[in-house]
């Protein structure tokens, strides 16, 4: 969550640290990058080393402090806000991911491994203009996942390649700016490391050619290392035992896995200075609103609004201008950032279309235009429009859904509720129902002869999971009903206690520290008795009378209750007697909140806590990791345990922290639970404040422990015009059972949704797949949120995925050449023998191969297709680029100075295969490939290398050219590149 928000550079949780390393030492081998985040320092021992996610989050700190000090009101109210830490968290997690998922973790081309420079660098820039596109679209989110992958593997150059042995003080621009010069890299045939024994490798880098050539360590068996080539080195680095033996890495402080250990300070600041500097390129590139939009800094709560149009909600959408009015108009006098202002209408069958804005005089513009006109018969499209309200706001909102009808989309629900606890966002539904109502006149909803009194069901079990409300009230009440609004989302608003009961009689606890102020509880049922009762013993009943301790206000479904100043710390309690299940809410006002994630311990390829993406699993061990924020600067807070608590406010399971110091920024603490409940839970973190008070603060969603589990394998970019398959695995952790599989998305671009019907064995998985199909003339940029959700037969066992997916131009990115043998054995009497070396040539663009031309070598280049050996024929094409030449099911081949030769033909995706052949008195060649939107790969090749060497063109159609231009026409900004 945040390592530089706990203020620290000790050992953090150091009692499970001996107990788990030996569980490292015997994990199978596996690639290293700078740490992943703070627990890998106590899986290796090594307390003072810089992690991902360190650098990163002090990166975004000192970045965000530095733009808000450019601007006219300075560093007025230091206090960030839990928004901006999310986002940051975000950040973090997303590059610390790169080392736990089975995509990237063990590719070299997004670590900077086994000489894969160029790949590499392909892949910063994919990256960069991924993060440019999402904010344009205002996809932030989208947004922060490609920046922490960027850098992740920005920051690895740093680590895994000879950068700062070569003396280089500064950071190596040409990696994201191809306008400047480019380092040469060491060719296939050039040793470049020296053999070396110990754990510690001083000195064993052998390149000292002018000007010096750039290496990066090999991995692993994949790719294989060719002899005298540098190993990453370390104890889980299998490599390291082939010559050269050793290594260069510098991840750590600890000589066990990094043999350049004595180096990891200088790659660790100049990794930092790189992340600051793509910081300070992108704050130029989109300006600073946007830039402060992004990491969500001092931003208002969203204001968002789900609207049932249909003829009966005059009432609704009165209530909603009236309130939206009231909150406007009490923001204008804060100096905090703008906030997003959403509202999604719906009736049967229309959904949409989403209005968003920043700006509030615009809102009420369109709040003012919207009218009730329609419908009148049940159900409505109700889930449809909570699923766009929940895709397009920001984590951590509160959504508030105005309507009378049931949802006629049901099967929605399993989605909708995989996004709300994803986004740790939470649902609200103002229902008005008028019960005593049978009749149709003056536009109300019809209704029909039989309407089930369980079809709201769906509404109340969203609210509750989520941690809104569900009230059921009438038009009459719902301009007063509808305070709620105004009530939550403040900007300072917490939550210090949620609970549910169906009993007769009930007693809710809630406690109040000296951080809060003005608290209200919000409660829905129908009561017939209600105490409230002060940490001093004194008694207010609220149903009777006025008194001191507190305001009632009640309403049809709803009774607010306003505790009265001054309002004494200690515990709270509410004893209330209802008919019906009752529901409390009580928030109040302060800084101090906390975030969560659950991790588990990746001790295999990467050590590290891996975040849990959906529910937990129940019954394993699993981490808690917090992240408490807003404390003020010299606050000497502690925070000893969470508890998670059932539905009904009972304890389930008490889970120390470990102690932790604090510090402006906020504290970061981890529990260890050997086993998750299997009930249902929320989360309530305890502590106490510098004077001794206890604090406490509450999550309120509530965590569905499972025994299923959906693994995203890919999550690709799209095309539009293109097919693109999202891969993954669902993971029984229970006996063999049969599950339904569904997937959804917001833009209907799935070419099959299910349910799926799935049979998975005990304790297996079953992999599966989906297509998403983007129709031509899609906008670069554009957001898809794909929802996978996962569902037991006989079980209540659930889980899901959310993946979210851009949307990219066709293709701004250069072919490229992967080695695959070479046959030579050349004498000295060298025109007495020959040599051959073949390729792999690929496009991992959409615009496909277009022309291979044979620039240099005295050889011959034949083209072959998928299986060596098997000749390509491409029907009725020409030899060149006009069409004219060789024709029929003669093999192609090249020859040096030859014209270009027209490959447009080549389909599939599959690598176009090339064998070199030619004379042992001519050792180097090289090929040049295009792909369809003109991108250059300059392909080098000799006689005595394992493999090729690719570089970038840096012509008019290479990926410099291709990003600048595309970019500045997409985003209409000046770019720092």
């Amino acid at each position: 969550m945040s390592e530089s928000m706990a203020g620290r550079r000790a050992c953090e949780g150091a009692r499970i640290g001996v107990c788990v390393l030996g569980c490292l030492l015997l994990a199978p081998s596996g690639g290293l990058a700078f740490l992943p985040n703070f627990w890998s320092r106590v899986l290796t021992l090594s307390w003072d080393s810089y992690t991902h996610q360190y650098m990163t989050e002090q990166a975004l700190l000192n970045i965000t402090l530095d733009t808000l000090v450019r601007m006219p009101a300075g560093r007025e109210g230091a206090e960030l806000g839990r928004g901006f830490w999310r986002a940051v968290g975000e950040v973090a997690q997303a590059n610390a991911a790169m080392d736990f998922l089975s995509s990237t973790r063990s590719d070299p081309v997004y670590h900077f491994d086994s000489e894969r420079v160029e790949g590499a660098a392909d892949m910063l820039r994919q990256f960069w203009l991924q993060t440019l596109l999402s904010i344009r679209a205002r996809d932030y989110q989208g947004a922060r996942h490609s920046l922490g992958r960027l850098f992740h593997s920005l920051q690895d150059f740093y680590s895994h390649s000879n950068w700062v042995e070569m003396g280089q003080k500064s950071v190596y621009l040409h990696l994201l700016h191809p306008e400047h010069p480019a380092i040469p890299l060491a060719s296939e045939d050039t040793p470049t490391c020296a053999e070396c024994s110990s754990t510690t490798c001083r000195n064993n880098i052998l390149l000292s050619q002018h000007p010096p050539l750039l290496t990066t360590g090999y991995f692993s068996t994949h790719p294989a290392k060719p002899a005298g080539k540098c190993s990453h080195g370390g104890l889980l680095d299998s490599s390291r035992h082939q010559g050269a033996r050793g290594g260069i890495n510098k991840d750590s402080t600890s000589p066990l896995f990094s043999p350049h250990h004595y180096l990891h300070g200088d790659a660790a600041r100049l990794a930092t200075a790189a992340t600051v500097a793509v910081l300070e390129d992108l704050r130029d590139a989109v300006g600073t609103a946007s830039f402060l939009r992004l990491l969500s800094v001092r931003q208002q709560p969203a204001l968002v609004f789900v609207m049932d149009t249909t003829g009966s909600m005059f009432e609704e959408i009165t209530a909603a201008r009236i309130r939206a009015f009231s909150i406007i108009h009490a923001r204008a006098k804060t100096a905090q950032q703008p906030g997003t202002y959403l509202l999604v209408p719906f009736h049967d069958p229309a959904v949409g279309p989403v209005y968003e804005t920043e700006d509030p005089e615009q809102f009420m513009r369109y709040l003012e235009g919207l009218t009730a006109l329609g419908g009148g018969d049940e159900p409505e499209m109700c889930l449809s429009a909570v699923q766009l309200a929940l895709t397009h706001s920001p984590p951590l909102s509160e959504i508030f859904v105005f309507t009378d009808a049931s949802p006629k989309d049901a099967h929605l629900y399993s989605a909708v509720e995989a996004l709300t606890l994803e986004k740790q966002s939470k649902v609200s539904f103002l229902l008005t129902e008028d019960r005593s109502f049978s009749g149709t006149d003056r536009g109300m909803r019809k209704r029909r002869e039989s309407l089930s009194p369980n079809r709201f069901s769906l509404y109340s079990s969203l609210s509750s999971i989520s941690g809104g409300l569900a009230i059921f009230t009438t038009n009459s009440d719902i301009h007063r009903v509808s305070t709620i609004i105004q009530d939550n989302i403040a900007a300072s608003k917490v939550t210090l206690s949620h609970m549910e009961s169906n009993s007769v009689s009930t007693h809710f606890p809630f406690r109040v520290d000296s951080a809060v102020n003005n608290v209200t509880l919000h409660l829905t049922g129908i009561l017939k008795h209600c105490v409230l009762t002060s940490p001093s013993g004194q008694s207010q009943s609220l149903l009777d009378r006025p008194g001191s301790l507190a305001h009632l206000q009640s309403f049809q479904g709803l009774y607010r209750v306003s505790l009265l100043p001054p309002i004494k710390p200690g515990q709270w309690r509410l004893s209330a007697d209802a008919e019906g299940p009752i529901t409390l809410n009580a928030i109040g006002d302060s800084s101090v909140d906390f975030l969560y994630y659950f991790a588990v311990v990746a001790n295999g390829t990467h050590p590290g806590l891996a975040r849990v993406e959906g529910s937990p699993v129940a019954g394993v061990p699993t981490f808690l990791v917090l992240a408490v924020t807003g404390l003020p600067p010299n606050e000497e807070a502690s925070f000893s345990h969470v508890t998670l608590l059932g539905a009904s406010g009972e304890i389930l399971l008490k889970v120390p922290l470990n102690s932790s110091s604090s510090s402006s920024a906020g504290k970061e603490l981890v529990g260890g639970m050997a086993s998750v409940p299997r009930e249902p839970f929320c989360v309530r973190l305890s502590g106490k404040d510098g004077r001794g008070n206890r604090l406490e603060r509450v999550a309120t969603e509530m965590i569905q422990p499972t025994h299923v589990q959906i693994q995203v394998l890919s999550a690709p970019h799209l095309v539009p015009g293109n097919v693109s398959t999202v891969s993954f695995d669902v993971m029984n952790h229970g006996p063999a059972r049969h599950f339904t599989l569904t997937a959804t998305d917001d833009r209907g671009f799935l070419t099959q949704k299910g349910p799926h019907r799935l049979s998975v064995g005990e304790r297996g998985s079953l992999r599966g797949k989906v297509e998403v199909r983007t129709p031509g003339g899609t906008d670069p940029g554009s957001a898809v949120t794909l929802t996978l959700t996962v569902r037991a037969l006989d079980t209540a066992d659930s889980n899901y995925a959310v993946v979210h997916l851009i949307v990219i131009p066709q293709d701004v990115f250069p072919p490229s050449c992967s080695p695959m043998r070479v046959e030579a054995t050349c004498p000295p009497v060298c025109h007495q023998a020959s040599w051959t070396v073949s390729l792999a040539v690929t496009d991992r663009g959409h615009s496909g191969l277009a022309a291979l031309q044979l620039s240099k070598g005295h050889g011959v280049l034949t083209l072959h297709l998928g299986q060596e050996g098997k000749p390509w024929q491409q029907e009725g094409k020409g030899r060149d680029t006009e069409g004219e030449g060789r024709q029929g099911s003669e093999e192609p081949h090249l020859l040096e100075g030859e014209p270009p030769l027209n490959i447009t033909g080549w389909g599939g995706g599959m690598p176009l295969h090339v064998r070199y052949t030619a004379s042992c008195c001519t050792p180097r060649a090289e090929l040049i490939a295009w792909d369809g939107e003109g991108n250059v790969r300059h392909c080098h090749f000799t006689s005595s290398q394992q493999g090729a060497t690719d570089k970038t063109s840096n012509g008019a159609g290479s990926i410099k050219v291709a990003l600048l231009t595309l970019i500045s026409g997409l985003l209409g900004a000046r770019l720092i590149m």
